[in-house]
């Protein structure tokens, strides 16, 4: 077996070791941290219901993003729903058979490579272009930005330009899943694009890239608008309740 396939096997287990590990330290401390007073953003749902059906709008639409800027929210949408089906598409690599939606979204998820560098050329243009927005911009946004760019851009030159073995690729990611290392292509476009990738998935947990977990725990979104009805309390406060 090449050094170059045993270095790119022991990147990516690292690399998914530190993507899984630190995402769940993240939610982690996300459910440890106590959610005291009662501060959704109004107008708010007075029922259980309600609030899953608003975290439905935002995850699926970012209803709030739409609200508070249509460019931003145009820009962010695309890149989110391109992502999603580039993602979907790669599923394939990891399937054996592949399953039938994975085998459905590979004509989409081709070109949705496109409108997500689109998108990522918007929400990067955003932040250069918008003086509030430049203004508090750090270089690791510009980083994280250019990072996702160069993913997207390295992977449909490889799809349109210059074509590797997606067969010896599949073989040898597929064999990641069964602990088994399989040759891997030296074409310097896929090394690229693959540690890329590698670098992504380590610089994720601790980065503004990890947002979407945060939704789901922001006390803004998730609560119910009720004091008129119920007292609120969190749970460690009513632990030490006297009255209880």
């Amino acid at each position: 077996m090449s050094a170059l396939a045993i270095g790119y096997a022991l990147l990516f287990y690292a690399a998914t070791l530190v993507l899984v590990v630190g995402v769940a330290a993240k939610v982690r401390s996300y459910v440890r941290t106590p959610a005291p007073l009662l501060i959704p953003t109004t107008p708010a749902p007075t029922t259980r219901g309600g609030v899953v059906l608003r975290m439905t709008r935002e995850v699926v639409l970012f209803e709030s993003l739409f609200k508070g800027s249509k460019w931003t929210w145009a820009f962010g949408w695309l890149f989110h729903a391109s992502l999603l089906l580039v993602l979907v598409r790669h599923m394939r690599y990891f399937q054996e058979p592949v399953w039938a939606p994975v085998a459905l979204a590979q004509f989409a998820g081709t070109y949705a490579g496109f409108t997500m560098a689109a998108g990522l050329a918007g929400l990067w243009a955003r932040r250069v272009l918008v003086d509030r927005v430049r203004y508090i911009s750090t270089p690791s946004d510009h980083l994280h930005l250019a990072l996702l760019l160069a993913i997207g851009l390295s992977g449909l030159t490889m799809r349109f330009v210059a074509h590797t073995d997606i067969v010896a690729v599949k073989q040898f990611m597929l064999g990641l899943t069964r602990l088994e290392i399989h040759p891997l292509p030296s074409d310097p476009l896929l090394l690229i694009h693959l540690g890329l990738v590698a670098l992504l998935m380590l610089v994720f947990p601790i980065s503004k890239l990890l947002h979407a977990p945060g939704l789901f725990f922001s006390p803004t979104r998730y609560q119910v608008d009720n004091p008129r009805d119920s007292r609120h309390q969190a749970k460690w406060a009513a632990a030490l309740d006297p009255r209880k």
